[in-house]
Order: structure tokens, then sequence, then C-alpha cells
């Protein structure tokens, strides 16, 4: 077995192991009371057949498009790639699951269209979020490039093309969380930032 092979087999066991948390996550906030809802599809994420309609969808384009991409490169090259593919598509996964288990109980999915808080939602600023705002979907962008250098197929092409839709997202999650924790939201936005981490700390009185 390559060490590309072996390479593939670990990171498509992350990729599982990262959506487990997210369905086991999803499953876990169907039990809760809905909290604040906005967006036009913000109620169909309490319908479970919203979530088999998405995961068929999405599965089946997966599986469809999972061929080799048409394209040949010299052996050092690949090598180089595979590399860089390495050193986004672990980090970037890791990044992503451990924003999703520092939620723990307030996790709960979203869409472009539509996002919904818990009646008792609880603002999360430690560990991942007190680095960035959006640790899951830093990590899953980073993870997306990662993953076509590894693969070279058509969706993780696709996946690469489509992951920044997630700031899309991202927006339209910080609208909500601003509307539900108003002056606390505005602090821990002076503090960390969106999806870059700063090189510097800021000061103390910033805080």
């Amino acid at each position: 077995m390559t060490a590309e092979t072996i390479i593939r087999w670990l990171g498509g066991l992350m990729a599982f192991a990262t959506l487990g948390a997210v369905l086991y996550g999803i499953w876990r906030g169907l039990q809760r009371p809905e909290g604040r809802t906005t967006g036009q599809m913000g109620h169909y994420l309490r319908y479970p057949w919203f979530y088999l309609v998405t995961f068929v969808i999405y599965f089946g384009i997966s599986c469809l498009g999972w061929v080799s991409l048409p394209w040949e490169m010299p052996a050092q090259v690949h090598a180089w790639g595979l590399l860089l593919g390495v050193l986004m598509y672990f980090p970037g996964m890791g990044l992503a699951l451990w924003g999703r288990l520092a939620l723990g109980r307030n996790y709960f999915v979203s869409t472009g269209f539509g996002t919904q808080l818990f009646a008792n939602q609880q603002l999360v600023t430690r560990r991942p979020f007190a680095i960035v705002r959006h640790p899951m979907y830093a990590g899953l962008i980073l993870a997306a490039f990662g993953s076509l250098l590894i693969y070279h197929t058509w969706t993780t092409l696709l996946v690469a093309c489509l992951s920044p839709a997630l700031l899309n997202r991202a927006r339209r999650e910080e609208a909500t969380l601003a509307a539900e924790f108003g002056e606390q939201w505005q602090t821990y936005c002076k503090r960390v930032p969106m999806l870059l981490p700063r090189l510097t700390r800021k000061e103390k009185h910033d805080q």
C-alpha cells in the first residue's frame, strides 16, 4: 500500500468522523426547544425529511462525481501537490471537528437561506472560537481545497469551488447571533476575527 493510498484512507476516515459528529449534533439539536429563527428556510431545519433529502442529493452527486479529473502532471509536481493537500486537508478537518466539539449542545446546522437558535442558546467563545468566530467554516474551506489536491476528483473540484459559499452562511448566522446576543456579540466580534486568526493579540482594553 502506497503512502498516497494511506493518506486517502485516513482522509476518508477523518471526513466520516466529522460527518458523524455533525449528524449527532443535528439529532440532538432536534430534541431541543426552538429559539430565534431567521430566513425563509429557517423552520425547515426542524424537519427530519429536510436532512434526508439534503443528504441523499449530496451523496448522490458525490458518488456520481467521484471520477478522476483528466489531468496529468509530472511525478514531482504530483508529490508536492499531495504534500500541500495534506497540510491543508488534515488541519482543516481537525479545526472543523474541534469547532463542532467545542460547540457541544449549542451546535445546530444552518443554511445560506435560514438559521435557527435554541430557546436557551449560549454564545460559545472558548477554545477555537477564541481564535476565529467560525472555526468550522474556516476549517472546511481549507480542507475543501486540500481534498482536491489529494483526491483529484470532480466531486472534490465541485466542493472546492462551492466552499466560499460558506461565507454567506456565516454572515447570516452572524446577523442572527447579533440580534440574539446584542452587545455581548459586538464585543466578541471586536476581539475575535471572522475566519483568519490575528497574528498579534488584541490589547486587554479592547476585550
